[in-house]
């Protein structure tokens, strides 16, 4: 039950709250310019600060062996400014989060000629959501601000104490300041408790994401009860109506987050297939096919020849050499020449940045599969020419802190919160690469994409060794657009919008026929079964398109 424990077991989890995490160095004092870095960022009509620092209201128990949440109040906020709401977090991660709190901008303003009403105003009074019904311990209480008409709450204040809040505890904010949101992560879910109402707590994040998304995040949570719909939310984001992105960091801003965070990647010891820069893989040999030629064509080390621009309309691809010699040459890469290539762009309407980080690889070698104890390796699936993957950091606007590192795995990816990172030489973290298909990973290991419950998926070696690029040295900013035209000049090769490599069907179906006497009798699944546990793309593809092509490169990672 929520909150349900006698003395001893309350004081043991008191004891197990989680602990605050910071980076393993000191901020540096990042270049003077623009409003990066500040503390503060105005969103039109209300200025936001970041609040970092928390005290606890009070934790939540399921049951023993459940990780539960504490529920915390923003402390330190500014003068003149007010708080949305509360924060929760997992007790099963260190203590390390956000919430915006705001003042209205343009009160007092002469040349203020707003009829809408002021941007920030108090609750009516309060809806208390839920409560514990814990006969021991601490008891809960979860309200909702009752916004006026014209006005949206941005989050819930909790309490132990069953008197409703006071007015002056929270803002609401008018309603064409907002951005729709959405539920993201389930942190709490009650059903399974003794809990005669049980309740789900999630994180929250704007609907309107990406590089020209507006919505804002708050960093409140969202409560609902079962008798609610998930989809049916009654809190909102704030919504970023300025758009000259003042908070985003300069051109030397940039190059200061990257020298300070930029990771190093490690690639396995045993990698074959090791990356290049895209001008080393045009002068070596690769060739530029299309539908009306026979014969492929040279390009020359900028990729000024490629056809720019356009649709992938299938009329050119780039394949490696005839040559069988070149060929494997071109496919090894070249570590000396490779680099990391940066798009930076804005994230959750200007609140953040990401500095999203390319790696170019010439081949992606053979996938391997793993059933128990045994690994079958491929001996062409999962192969093909032109590999592109990346890793986006994302650092707050308010301060220049790194929050997050995202992922890519393949087909999809996830986030890491920076307090899950392995860090080497101060804030810079570790980027795994894994062995062959070059998906990136926070930790070195095994891991595993498939069904965890048979122990059957595509396999993902990580492991450091001497094969590494740093990249807060060896990177090119190939594109950010909001600074504008003429700051950071695109190559060539990145207006290039076909496939980098060749169209390739596998006959997968026909080397897993030739697997299955190899599976121990637990994994004799069907052919088709088994084919549903991998990424769809190792069974072939149209060739893999260049970053610009990728739905993140406007778009939120996921």
């Amino acid at each position: 039950m929520f909150c349900l424990c006698n003395e001893r077991e309350y004081q043991f989890w008191a004891l197990q709250q989680p602990q605050p995490f910071s980076l393993p160095c000191p901020l540096p004092s990042w270049p003077q310019g623009q409003g990066f870095g500040t503390g503060q960022i105005n969103l039109g009509e209300i200025e936001v600060h970041e609040v970092t620092k928390f005290e606890s209201i009070c934790s939540s128990l399921l049951r023993k062996k459940e990780k539960g949440v504490t529920f915390y109040r923003p402390v330190g906020i500014p003068e003149g400014f007010f708080s949305f709401g509360d924060y929760c977090q997992p007790n099963d991660k260190p203590l390390r989060g956000y919430v915006l709190v705001g003042r209205d901008f343009a009160a007092g303003r002469q040349e203020d000629k707003s009829v809408n009403g002021p941007a920030l105003i108090k609750p009516q009074s309060y809806i208390l959501l839920w409560s514990s019904d814990s006969e021991h311990g601490e008891q809960v209480y979860i309200w909702q601000p009752r916004a006026p008409i014209g006005y949206k709450p941005l989050g819930f204040v909790v309490t132990t104490d069953p008197r409703e809040p006071e007015l002056e505890e929270v803002r609401c904010i008018r309603a064409d300041l907002t951005e729709d949101c959405e539920v993201c992560e389930l942190m709490l879910d009650t059903l399974s408790t003794l809990s005669n109402y049980p309740i789900k707590i999630w994180n929250t994040r704007s609907c309107a994401r990406g590089m020209l998304g507006t919505g804002v995040s708050v960093g409140t949570f969202f409560c609902s009860t079962y008798l609610d719909s998930d989809d049916d939310m009654t809190i909102a984001c704030l919504k970023n109506l300025d758009s000259s992105l003042h908070a985003m960091p300069n051109l030397d801003q940039i190059h200061a987050l990257i020298k300070h965070y930029g990771p190093t990647v490690f690639f396995h010891p045993n990698e074959a297939y090791l990356p290049s820069s895209v001008g080393w893989f045009f002068k070596n040999g690769a060739l530029l096919y299309s539908k009306e030629k026979s014969r492929g064509e040279a390009i020359d080390s900028r990729g000024s020849n490629l056809p720019c621009g356009g649709l992938n309309d299938g009329e050119y691809w780039l394949d490696l050499p005839d040559d069988e010699e070149a060929r494997d040459y071109l496919k090894k890469g070249n570590m000396e020449s490779s680099l990391l290539y940066v798009h930076v762009k804005p994230a959750t309407g200007g609140s953040f940045t990401d500095i999203v980080m390319w790696i170019f690889c010439p081949f992606n070698g053979p996938s391997t599969i793993k059933a128990g104890l045994v690994n079958i390796e491929m001996s062409k699936v999962g192969e093909h020419v032109g590999d592109w993957e990346h890793y986006t950091l994302r650092v707050s606007n308010f301060t220049g802190e790194l929050w997050y590192v995202y992922f890519s795995e393949h087909s999809g990816g996830e986030w890491v919160d920076a307090s899950s990172l392995e860090f080497i030489e101060g804030n810079r973290a570790v980027i795994y690469s894994a062995k062959s298909g070059h998906a990136s990973f926070p930790h070195a290991g095994t891991y595993i994409q498939g069904s965890t419950k048979l122990k059957i998926g595509l396999r993902n070696d990580t492991a450091r060794s001497n094969y590494f690029i740093d990249s807060c040295t060896n990177y090119e900013i190939i594109a950010a657009e909001y600074l504008g035209k003429g700051i950071v000049k695109e190559p060539q090769w990145l207006q290039y919008m076909r496939e980098w490599g060749p169209t390739i069907v596998y006959d997968s179906r026909s080397e897993l026929d030739k697997i299955m006497n190899f599976l121990p009798f637990f994994f004799k699944l069907s052919v088709e079964s088994i084919m549903e546990l991998f990424p769809t793309e190792i069974y072939g593809e149209e060739g893999p398109t260049g970053p610009k092509e990728k739905d993140n490169w406007l778009g939120d990672e996921r």
